[in-house]
């Protein structure tokens, strides 16, 4: 047997929007979200929520953050986004407060079935939980549950749910140590 992409069949999918609005948010994002040009979080704040997105407030959004579908969006409290993370939101992303998203972050919830000819399509929702840090340009892929106060070191891929304040490093990421918080 071999993969046979031209069976590919995601009809069961549902973005969550008609073809209009995604089409508009396409280009809303491109232009105040995706654009290095636009330092307002406020602004980006405003035009998620316009598209469904929940956000608590203090949130922080740096230039340049992609996000595939707002309305599959949750941000907790005083949580802060860094430049190009990328919230490739298939099925829910939710993230706590407090939480640190460092520059470059790729939060990956769809993936395929490598084991199906027609290469399927598999999504599944990403949380991360109160005051946890994921760091630069680590990847957290599908399924995965970020653990409140755990961290995800930079360059990391995060495959499994982490333990609270665990401390996790490489690919695939592994626990090293405990992250203690001084009082």
């Amino acid at each position: 047997m071999s993969v046979d992409l031209s069976r590919f069949n995601n009809s069961w999918y549902n973005p969550g929007c008609g073809f209009f609005v995604r089409t508009l948010w396409h280009y809303v994002n491109a232009v105040f979200l995706q654009s290095p040009l636009n330092p307002s979080s406020k602004l980006k704040i405003i035009i998620l929520r316009m598209f469904g997105a929940k956000i608590g407030q203090g949130v922080v959004l740096k230039p340049s953050i992609n996000v595939k579908y707002p309305w599959k969006l949750e941000i907790g409290d005083y949580s802060w986004i860094g430049e190009n993370v990328w919230l490739d939101s298939l099925a829910p992303i939710t993230i706590g407060s407090n939480v640190c998203i460092s520059q470059g972050v790729y939060f990956c919830t769809g993936n395929h079935d490598w084991t199906d000819p027609a290469f399927g399509l598999i999504v599944k929702p990403i949380v991360i939980e109160d005051g946890a840090w994921v760091g630069a340009r680590a990847t957290v892929l599908p399924g995965v549950t970020i653990k409140s106060h755990s961290i995800v070191a930079a360059g990391s891929v995060i495959a499994k749910d982490t333990d609270a304040y665990g401390i996790y490093v490489g690919n695939p990421a592994m626990k090293v140590k405990e992250r203690k918080i001084r009082s």
